[in-house]
């Protein structure tokens, strides 16, 4: 099969990343959560409305939330040092793939938190990781974390390959080469394994999107997938949100598995994965600590409270899985 060439809406996507960037440290910056690490990628964010600022906090900790309920199935432990968790190649076995990753930060927040995972790695377009590559290459505080004792960093333009953390250029629409990546970034298939996509899916057209699917569920013998996307986007608002998209140039492919919860599930078991369950924003937000809830209330006033719970009831958290590990999870 041919890989599939660039299309001219690619770069449209590709600036995503710094739209989502610039979301997440003007959040950061009003303090709605820690990142003492976003800041080396975003030098001066604008300041966006509160509707947006409490919207990528819910996000941002929605997904840690999913993440920390994994860790706690598979066992991984927290304040393991980087040394320790790479000589105990028996225990506290488990990966992260983060898909589209942008210039996410996670690998670094989970490092400060004392959590390690066998291996971390991150894919994106080669535009948007040689960026990231850079950024890490000439800062010491991004650097010094990916360093092991002993161990090597290997840069390119464009890849990043350490002990236990990877970042390769690639298009997710092109299997073979997505399989190569993985392979260069020593992923092991027998590992529990974490996928993480946050509005990535929506962008590729849909047979492509079902072949990756497809591709992990054959391939990964225990997964789970952590998915943050658009949903009922087939009312009046969502159709808002899609012309406002596509003005800036992005087709939004994959948006037929955005009409409902249903459709965002129905997507996962029609590519073979075990399970699949989805919650809106509306149901993510309110299953954070009421105490945490309070805490971001605080920091500013919403200009327009409906417009916040609109967003909300747009955006979705989708999690499916492979064998048995993390098909009992709950999310709220």
């Amino acid at each position: 099969m041919e890989p599939p060439s660039f299309h001219p809406c690619d770069e449209a996507v590709i600036s995503t990343n710094d739209d989502a960037s610039n979301c997440k440290r003007s959040a950061v910056k009003l303090g709605y959560w820690k990142d003492d690490y976003i800041a080396h990628f975003v030098r001066n964010p604008d300041r966006k409305a509160p509707e947006i600022n409490r919207g990528y906090y819910a996000r941002v900790k929605g997904i840690e939330m999913c993440i920390e309920k994994f860790f706690k199935v598979s066992g991984v432990r927290a304040n393991v040092s980087q040394e320790e968790n790479v000589r105990n190649k028996t225990g506290d076995k488990c990966q992260i793939v983060n898909l589209g990753c942008g210039f996410d930060t996670l690998y670094w927040r989970l490092r400060e938190a004392g959590h390690m995972v066998t291996n971390f790695v991150e894919l994106d377009f080669p535009n948007v990781t040689s960026r990231k590559c850079y950024q890490i290459k000439r800062n010491k505080v991004l650097l010094e974390k990916i360093h092991v004792e002993d161990g090597e960093v290997r840069l390119s333009p464009t890849d990043l390959h350490s002990t236990n953390y990877h970042i390769v250029g690639v298009d997710l629409r092109n299997i073979e080469e997505v399989a190569l990546k993985l392979q260069q970034s020593e992923i092991d298939y027998s590992v529990p394994t974490i996928f993480l996509a946050e509005c990535v899916l929506v962008y590729i057209e849909p047979q492509n999107c079902h072949n990756l699917l497809k591709w992990f569920a054959a391939n990964f013998k225990t997964a789970a997938f952590v998915n943050y996307e658009q949903v009922n986007m087939n009312d009046r608002f969502g159709e808002v949100m899609l012309t406002n998209l596509r003005q800036r140039g992005c087709s939004l492919a994959g948006v037929d598995s955005c009409v409902s919860l249903d459709a965002q599930i129905s997507r996962f078991l029609q590519c073979n994965w075990h399970g699949a369950r989805a919650w809106d924003m509306v149901q993510i937000y309110h299953s954070i600590p009421a105490s945490e809830r309070a805490r971001t209330e605080r920091i500013e006033m919403l200009d327009e409270a409906e417009l916040l719970v609109q967003l909300f009831q747009h955006y979705c958290i989708s999690i499916a899985w492979i064998g048995d590990l993390f098909q009992d999870i709950e999310i709220t």
